[in-house]
């Protein structure tokens, strides 16, 4: 009789941690956990740590809280200007309605992922179907993301997702006319470098002007003002010597001097006698002078 009974307290102690243990819901920082009874969902457990539900009649299914990544697959795009483009890139997106992702796409991340296939590329598509092939090119880092989101709106809200970022991997010409394209953006950007040194070349040619013709009249001037002071100084010279020779007491110097000077002109290179006649005016300051 006492073993019966301690087999039954055994019994009842291992079903009861079965029970406790089934009862028991555990989540995760990254991760929802949905309590569902009879099939449907009964309520979300959005915050980790311990909760619990009824054993044996309700069950949890659990969704990723963290961001996830998708890799597009490459597609082709054609621009306003009937240009054909491949894009390939990737999206990241997070679950922000547990309960509206299980109801809508069945708790199913492949699901998921193919709503968000077919979303991505028809805004994708409608973004470049409106933007010429060099406008495409040239602003494919922000503003092409920032316009593809922009465009899917609020269209996945319907299922529970928020789509937090779109990014371009590659977006490239296809390899048959790339080749045909870039010379011809190359041939753009030369004419533009072309328009762009002829204007300066002009300006330059302004400028020089402009700095040729102040300095012809700087030079004008200058000159003007050095024949006025030549002019004054000659004057002035010649006011002094008329001074010098109206004075009596210095008019036989002066012609002293002035015969020294005429006869030192007149000694050149090896030269060093000079014959003067009695009658020469230097012969006659030198006899003068003995």
């Amino acid at each position: 009789m006492k073993a019966v009974k301690k087999a039954a307290l055994i019994i009842l102690v291992f079903a009861a941690l079965i029970i406790g243990a089934s009862s028991l819901v555990i989540t995760q920082e990254n991760e929802y956990s949905l309590i569902r009874q009879f099939g449907k969902i009964d309520h979300v457990v959005a915050d980790a740590g311990i909760s619990f539900k009824i054993p044996f009649i309700q069950s949890v299914d659990k969704l990723p809280k963290q961001v996830l990544l998708y890799d597009l697959p490459s597609s082709d795009v054609i621009t306003s200007d009937k240009k054909t483009m491949i894009c390939d890139s990737y999206i990241l997106w997070q679950i922000t309605d547990p309960l509206k992702f299980a109801q809508t796409l069945n708790s199913s991340i492949t699901n998921a992922e193919g709503r968000l296939d077919a979303i991505v590329y028809n805004s994708t598509k409608n973004v470049i179907s409106s933007t010429s092939q060099d406008d495409v090119i040239s602003g494919r880092d922000g503003q092409l993301s920032t316009a593809i989101i922009s465009n899917i709106g609020t269209s996945l809200d319907q299922y529970g997702i928020t789509l937090l970022s779109f990014e371009t991997k590659k977006l490239d010409l296809p390899s048959d006319n790339k080749a045909a394209v870039y010379e011809r953006m190359i041939s753009e950007r030369d004419n533009i470098a072309a328009t762009y040194t002829a204007e300066g070349s002009s300006e330059a040619q302004i400028i020089r002007n402009t700095t040729d013709k102040e300095v012809t009249v700087l030079l004008s001037e200058a000159d003007k003002e050095a024949a006025i002071l030549v002019a004054e100084g000659e004057a002035e010279y010649m006011r002094i010597l008329s001074e010098a020779y109206n004075d009596p007491s210095k008019q036989e110097f002066y012609s002293f001097v002035r015969s020294l000077d005429a006869l030192k002109a007149s000694m050149k290179g090896n030269r060093k006698t000079v014959i003067l006649s009695p009658d020469s005016p230097i012969a006659q300051i030198f006899y003068g002078a003995q």
